[in-house]
């Protein structure tokens, strides 16, 4: 039986989804056994001392953790693996379990910028790796599109001055498209726009990471979320871990944790197009891309002739009525696949591919590989 310390705080659903994979390797390769650290630890003078203790005292085979390895160097004096989350920077001397944080940033920068927001925010946490990266990711994908950029960020310790966020919301232009560095920081704009009076979806577009259930649903309205690759991360975590256990690795490793896509909600609902007509449409697309969409019935109702329509349209989103709706359902496919074991053909047909012979070509054209590639690249299960 291997025996795995965690030292994770299971407060959060990042935290909660991490172990969900552990379990699932476990369940498939164990059995393993864990022991989680209790509710009230915290790194501090004379922690180490104690983590050493029970570890030695344990037999612990392996240490799965979140802390400042600056401060605190296990692995000086513990000769079994050890993975680490860090706050502040990827470790050189451990395994890493990290994300693709940049990449993140800039998938929400893509999402506004196809709802054609030009006034761009970042909400987040000052010198914490994920936060720092996120925006980076964000803030360069807004200069190569013109944009315009803002950004707050609070100390590490988690306090902040609501008056002073106030007044930066304020102060920024509307409509914003406003990314913030999780749900846990989107959550403190939602309440600070309903106390300052500032509207969400309207003012604030607001957009959030982690895809936590309970904290994007608390507020009012609702909060889209970037969702993430979390379980996969604790199953691929436990798979390098078993392979060091085993002999069959001897370098520490890095487990990336990816990006899968936008859920959206309330909070990032509305598009930032000034011409109403072609706002319907969008919309009206957005709600039903996965029935069977016919081209006139789309512009029977707008009081316009098609070749009107059709050019304000490409002139406002940059791409034909026909090339938005595959690229909508290509997107939501590719979420799909990501994130559910059920097969390409029952996905495509769901999200509005009823021709099944040209699902490979199309997707292809959109996401440069197979629709079986990209889960082999992608998948979370």
């Amino acid at each position: 039986m291997i025996k795995v310390i965690l030292l994770i705080d299971c407060a959060s659903e990042f935290d909660r989804k991490l172990l969900r994979g552990m379990m699932d390797y476990s369940r498939k390769n164990g059995p393993w056994l864990f022991y989680r650290m209790p509710s009230n630890f915290s790194w501090g003078q004379d922690r180490e001392e104690w983590i050493l203790e029970w570890t030695r005292t344990w037999k612990a085979d392996a240490i799965i953790g979140r802390w400042d390895e600056v401060k605190v160097n296990l692995l000086s004096r513990l000769n079994i693996p050890i993975v680490l989350q860090n706050n502040k920077s990827r470790s050189d001397i451990y395994s890493n379990l990290t994300g693709d944080y940049v990449g993140t940033g800039r998938m929400a920068a893509g999402y506004f910028r196809k709802k054609l927001f030009t006034d761009y925010a970042f909400f987040g946490v000052k010198n914490i790796i994920w936060s720092e990266e996120r925006c980076s990711g964000f803030r360069d994908e807004v200069a190569a599109a013109g944009g315009r950029f803002w950004s707050y960020k609070v100390e590490p310790t988690g306090s902040y001055s609501r008056e002073d966020l106030t007044s930066w919301l304020q102060a920024v232009p509307k409509p914003v498209a406003m990314f913030c560095c999780d749900d846990a920081h989107a959550l403190v704009i939602t309440e600070t726009c309903k106390l300052a009076g500032i509207r969400i979806p309207e003012e604030v577009s607001l957009l959030g990471v982690d895809n936590d259930d309970l904290l994007c649903g608390i507020s009012d309205p609702p909060i889209s979320s970037i969702d993430l690759d979390v379980e996969n991360g604790g199953y691929m975590a436990c798979k390098l871990l078993h392979e060091m256990l085993q002999g069959r690795r001897s370098e520490p490793f890095n487990v990336v944790i990816n990006p899968v896509g936008v859920v959206q909600r309330e909070s990032t609902s509305l598009y930032n197009i000034s011409d109403p007509y072609v706002e319907d449409i969008v919309r009206h697309i957005d709600d039903f891309y996965s029935t069977d969409l016919q081209l006139e019935q789309l512009f029977s109702s707008v009081p316009l002739s098609r070749r009107s329509i059709e050019m304000r349209f490409k002139n406002v989103m940059g791409t034909t009525v026909y090339q938005y709706i595959i690229s909508t359902r290509v997107e939501h496919f590719a979420y799909l696949l990501a994130t559910t074991d059920r097969s390409v053909f029952d996905i495509a047909y769901e999200v509005g591919f009823k021709d099944s012979s040209n699902i490979s070509r199309i997707f292809k054209k959109f996401k440069g590989c197979s629709p079986l590639e990209y889960r082999r690249r992608n998948c979370v299960f």
